[in-house]
């Protein structure tokens, strides 16, 4: 099991991180919400990670936090809930929303997330409502500015073309109609606004706040 990985970010992207680890570059599949948490390229980063094998794939996903990284291990355990869709729900909300969601048994803000129909939501409510006591010790109000780690977050603009591209590019990748991402981008977009921060505001405006 590969729990955390260490090394120089070669290259990052909405849904994954290069990795380049003693020689080695490992491609991480990651959230959103750890993506928006990713320093610059060529700096020093640190994912917690859960490394998954089936018979035609490896995967390594990577977290910010290892709270985040908890949380999607609990995920993958619901019946009917995968890694992509666990990614999925963990780019949409953070760790900090999803165990509020299901503390408040907000189903409406489940069904939001792409890939996430009403029964499904209703399983994440029944089966998480027990396992979230298992992140006991972990969940720790976060400050502005900071991730589940006490890390800072980095703000920097990712080199992209053109933002409103990318960004509704991330938005389709994460299952939303290109009419919906073109719709929630044109809402929030702002001249000079960065691709992450488009995505964030987007992605906030299309889920209601638990």
């Amino acid at each position: 099991m590969i729990g955390r990985i260490r090394g120089t970010l070669i290259e990052k992207s909405p849904g994954q991180a290069l990795v380049e680890c003693s020689g080695l570059g490992y491609e991480v599949d990651i959230p959103y919400t750890t993506f928006f948490h990713l320093p610059d390229a060529g700096t020093e980063v640190t994912l917690h990670t859960h490394f998954a094998v089936r018979e035609d794939a490896q995967s390594l996903f990577g977290f910010a936090s290892r709270l985040d990284r908890d949380l999607f291990r609990l995920l993958i355990k619901v019946n009917g809930v995968g890694p992509r869709l666990a990614v999925g729900i963990l780019s949409g909300l953070d760790a900090q929303q999803f165990i509020r969601c299901v503390e408040a048994r907000d189903a409406n803000a489940l069904v939001k997330l792409p890939g996430v129909g009403k029964k499904t939501a209703e399983r994440l409510l029944i089966e998480m409502t027990d396992r979230i006591g298992q992140l006991e010790g972990q969940f720790t109000p976060m400050s502005s500015g900071t991730t589940g780690d006490g890390a800072a977050i980095d703000e920097s603009p990712m080199a992209a073309h053109d933002p409103r591209d990318e960004a509704e590019a991330a938005l389709i990748a994460l299952g939303y109609k290109p009419q919906e991402a073109a719709k929630a981008i044109n809402k929030v977009g702002e001249k000079g606004m960065a691709s992450e921060e488009l995505i964030r505001l987007a992605l906030r405006n299309m889920i209601p706040a638990g």
